[in-house]
């Protein structure tokens, strides 16, 4: 399921945070790959030992944890802390899948099922930088605007198309779901929106109940935990 949930950073916390950014130690984007995506990834990476990663880190995941869009189509059971990039001057990553197993800063192995990017700059302020997610329908472009953020399978082939005039900022993330298979996450989050569509427009009614039983009865039948 490749989703896009907008509004993820309000515009202040959006300004807030790119200006926290500009004060950063930037790195080479390669020190957090393995030898095969060092060999197609040319970008810049903010510091993840750095204090003001952890500290932003928190901040991205405060904020993702409060939209009830990502917490219905992630189910997340564990996230990674979230890094930050930057591309400019033709900086690109080329076509990769990310790695299956990332570990959380307490060491704990985890299995990334869903990766997301969350905009940070606007799109006119650069050209290039599509994010493009390949999948069985073919490759999908994605360009959100600043604030918005992108959720796709891990299991994806992806690229960053190179970013040729201005600056792509963005964070990045991984996360293990409570739902492993993306055909099952998938199912859950449009049977629970409809839910919330049903019960917006008609409220709580005997259908509504039995469509929430349900949910919840395929959320125990397919959780890990």
């Amino acid at each position: 399921m490749l989703l896009h949930i907008p509004q993820v950073l309000t515009p202040d916390e959006l300004q807030t945070l790119n200006a926290r950014l500009d004060g950063g130690s930037w790195i080479d984007g390669r020190a957090s790959v393995g030898p095969q995506g060092a060999q197609v990834k040319r970008n810049r990476q903010l510091d993840d030992k750095s204090p003001l990663a952890a500290e932003l880190s928190q901040f991205v995941t405060r904020a993702l944890l409060r939209h009830p869009m990502f917490l219905s189509a992630a189910l997340p059971l564990e996230i990674l802390p979230p890094f930050f990039n930057r591309y400019s001057g033709g900086e690109h990553y080329g076509d990769h899948v990310d790695g299956a197993i990332r570990y959380l800063p307490n060491g704990k192995a985890l299995r990334t099922d869903v990766s997301a990017t969350l905009f940070l700059a606007e799109p006119e302020s650069y050209e290039g930088g599509d994010l493009v997610v390949r999948d069985t329908y073919g490759e999908h472009l994605v360009k959100l605007p600043a604030g918005d953020l992108v959720l796709y399978p891990s299991t994806s082939v992806h690229h960053v198309e190179p970013v040729t005039t201005g600056e792509r900022q963005c964070a990045f993330l991984w996360l293990q779901s409570m739902i492993r298979e993306d055909a099952q996450r998938a199912a859950l989050y449009e049977l629970d929106q409809a839910i919330q569509s049903l019960r917006g427009r008609i409220g709580d009614c005997p259908e509504t109940v039995t469509l929430t039983g349900h949910y919840h009865n395929l959320l125990r039948r397919w959780t890990e935990v």
